[in-house]
């Protein structure tokens, strides 16, 4: 789809404001539904997946299972609610071997398998908004020592809120997100709360565990970025030694 597509800064595959959301994807439910609602949090229209089996609804980009997204940029950014019921998401990649390999993300697993077409691996989301940066080139690399070269598919499996899916080629900082892709609170909301207490409040939301025996082990750590009374704060990936896979809070600095 993008392949013949300059591709530097950010590429957004889906945002719930725009007028079809869903327009390059196709969409799959089995006892669920997948609808726009507003969410009180933000007071802002999000894309609603759930489902009683996790399995049986989701989304898929793009639509046509022929056809790849082609998409170079080697961040994945996803902004998605945690509705505290199972959640598990879905990536697939193509290496310089021209293998596809898939990396499957979900908060009901414990521990990391990486087997020679897909790597499965538990996810940890916080309370409210969470920001899901993840980086295919390094996963890519650590999972199987092959180089990232596109994501070829995305699917999204219930139950969750999506505000927004994009790719890009480097982690910004929040100073630098255009003011489209960033999340924000109600005013009123936002006045309840003082400056100090945004940046105390931010905290690990989003835990990726990687450990290899014939290489180098590391936890991965992204960061929550917007709690029920906050506004969305960007932390960069940060590697830590398997020796403190016990930690498992960060503070903001000034």
């Amino acid at each position: 789809m993008f392949k013949n597509t300059f591709q530097s800064g950010f590429l957004s595959i889906l945002y719930s404001i725009g007028s079809k959301p869903l327009q390059i994807w196709d969409k799959k439910v089995r006892n669920g539904h997948i609808k726009r609602i507003t969410d009180n949090d933000i007071q802002s229209l999000v894309l609603e997946v759930e489902g009683t089996n996790v399995s049986t609804t989701y989304i898929t980009c793009p639509a046509d299972p022929k056809k790849t997204l082609g998409i170079k940029l080697p961040f994945l950014v996803m902004i998605i609610k945690n509705l505290k019921k199972y959640f598990t998401f879905e990536v697939q990649v193509l290496d310089d071997k021209n293998v596809r390999r898939r990396f499957r993300a979900s908060n009901y697993q414990s521990t990391t398998r990486v087997k020679p077409f897909i790597c499965t691996m538990p996810m940890r989301l916080d309370d409210g908004w969470n920001q899901i940066q993840f980086n295919l080139s390094d996963f890519t690399r650590r999972a199987y020592g092959t180089n990232y070269i596109e994501t070829l598919r995305v699917q999204i499996h219930a139950n969750c809120r999506i505000r927004r899916v994009y790719f890009s080629d480097r982690l910004y900082s929040e100073d630098e997100l255009p003011a489209e892709f960033k999340l924000y609170l109600p005013v009123q909301n936002k006045a309840k709360v003082s400056t100090n207490n945004v940046h105390a409040s931010c905290h690990v939301g989003l835990q990726l565990r990687l450990g290899f025996s014939l290489m180098a082990p590391y936890s991965f750590y992204s960061a929550l970025l917007l709690t029920k009374a906050h506004r969305a704060k960007v932390v960069h990936l940060y590697r830590v030694p398997v020796g403190m896979q016990t930690l498992s809070r960060m503070h903001l600095k000034e």
